[in-house]
């Protein structure tokens, strides 16, 4: 990855800024942990503003994060509530992982990244929500542990195409982005619907009740 990142242009940083971004708001302490141990490990030289992610502390702390995530995300329900929680951290965590692709040395490429990463790890966020809401409305646990695998290899897959193949990356990530507005709306709109019903019969049993 050495020789990838050293013929990187502005372009190309951008993709990776984007695919920081983006995977954070799927798995924050992934980015981190995968980033800071591929630098720790020299398989890719992080930039200035990226390389303490390769401290030991940073590392151990990631790891740990990872492993509480990894199991609580394939838990139904227990996979919302974290993401409630995590939803404070992983935006500008999201946008200050962007930022740090550039650093100290462009102030002004280093805010346009962090209004990039932010923004996508929002996206991102947003329709891991709201797919997470629905899934979690059917008994069965599997759709929900499968979905959580493919959030796991989007991660890994977006940081590799990111440095090996950014054009191709940044491609995909347009198009990713696209769909995921489309896919939040719609499933916004489908769990309106659902509490509305919901709703309905909770008063219809209330005015039954109180008329026996």
């Amino acid at each position: 990855m050495n020789e990838a990142l050293a013929t990187l242009g502005t372009p190309e940083l951008l993709a990776l800024a984007g695919a920081l971004g983006w995977a954070s708001g799927f798995r924050l302490y992934a980015v981190v942990f995968l980033v800071g141990a591929a630098g720790a490990l020299g398989w890719m030289e992080l930039p200035a503003g990226l390389q303490v992610l390769q401290h030991p502390v940073v590392l151990w702390v990631s790891g740990f994060m990872l492993f509480v995530e990894f199991f609580a995300d394939k838990i139904p329900v227990v996979d919302s509530l974290w993401d409630m929680v995590n939803s404070v951290v992983r935006i500008p965590a999201g946008a200050a992982l962007a930022a740090g692709v550039f650093g100290a040395d462009s102030a002004a490429m280093a805010l346009v990244a962090a209004l990039l990463g932010g923004s996508l790890a929002a996206t991102s966020q947003a329709a891991k929500t709201t797919t997470r809401a629905a899934i979690n409305s059917s008994p069965e646990p599997f759709s929900n542990v499968g979905m959580s695998l493919l959030e796991d290899g989007l991660v890994v897959g977006a940081i590799w195409l990111a440095t090996q193949h950014p054009l191709v990356f940044g491609v995909l990530l347009v198009i990713a982005v696209i769909l995921m507005w489309y896919l939040t709306w719609t499933l916004f709109r489908f769990l309106r619907a659902a509490l509305r019903r919901l709703g309905g019969r909770t008063a219809a049993r209330s005015a039954d009740s109180s008329s026996t």
